[in-house]
Parts: C-alpha cells; structure tokens; sequence
C-alpha cells in the first residue's frame, strides 16, 4: 500500500494526505447515529470525487483521514467540499442539529493536512490507534 501509485491518461501520481478537521466549538457530536451517517456520507462524497479513504476514524470531538486525492484537486478544495456538503447531508437527516449550529455549519473553519509521502504506513497506524480508544473507523 505504501508504494502504490495511480495514474491517469498521462500521468502517475501518488498525492496522499492526512487530514484533521473538527465540529464546531469542537463539541463532542460524532457518536452512535450520527458517527454512522457521517461514515456513509463521506464514503459517498469521496467516491463522488474519485478520492480514495486509505485509513479514517471518527473521534468524539474530530474526525482522521488518510486519503488519496487526484492531483487536479487542490486540498483546500476537496476539504472544502467534504466539510460543506456533509454538513448539508447531515442536518437534512439531523434536523434537531440545527438548533446547536447556526447557520448550517456543523465543521469549525480550518482543518490540519500533512503531505503523507512515503511514510504512509506510519501515520495509517497512528490513525488505526485512534482506535483505541473506543472509536469506530470509517472504513468499516
């Protein structure tokens, strides 16, 4: 896994990324239904972008991904997406979400990346260890 690389009709590509992004007031949101939502909406939204999640878990208050994105999307864009539209999906199947975030952003501004390179086994574990302490992963 480590060492695959994609490509496309003229090009080869291996742009892997972790990233961290949280709810807003980082408030401890993600659990039972909502965690499972959010699993199935991301899958979704990745497939719908051609993104691969390579490793993803949801923690109480912040959510890890490992992802694979094609390099004609920006980070900053995908990200962007993936945050505004899964807040959309989830207070459409949420509504009671709503009176806690206003304005329909249920994602704080901002989100952590870091370029994986070729230390994604590495930072796959670390993202697995999450685990540990009680949490599912999105790739379930």
């Amino acid at each position: 896994m480590a060492n695959k690389s994609y490509s496309l009709a003229h090009t080869k590509w291996m742009c892997k990324y972790h990233i961290v992004f949280t709810p807003k007031y980082r408030r401890k949101e993600i659990y039972n239904q909502v965690r499972k939502d959010l699993i199935e909406i991301f899958k979704r939204l990745c497939k719908y972008r051609g993104v691969e999640i390579l490793e993803g878990h949801m923690m109480p208050d912040h959510v890890h991904m490992l992802v694979a994105i094609l390099p004609k999307i920006s980070v900053s864009s995908f990200v962007g997406y993936l945050k505004g539209k899964s807040s959309l999906m989830i207070f459409e199947k949420h509504a009671s979400l709503k009176y806690k975030y206003g304005n329909r952003k249920f994602w704080a501004e901002g989100y952590y990346v870091s370029s994986v390179g070729l230390n994604e086994a590495t930072v796959a574990k670390y993202i697995r260890e999450q685990e540990a302490h009680g949490c599912s992963g999105i790739d379930d």
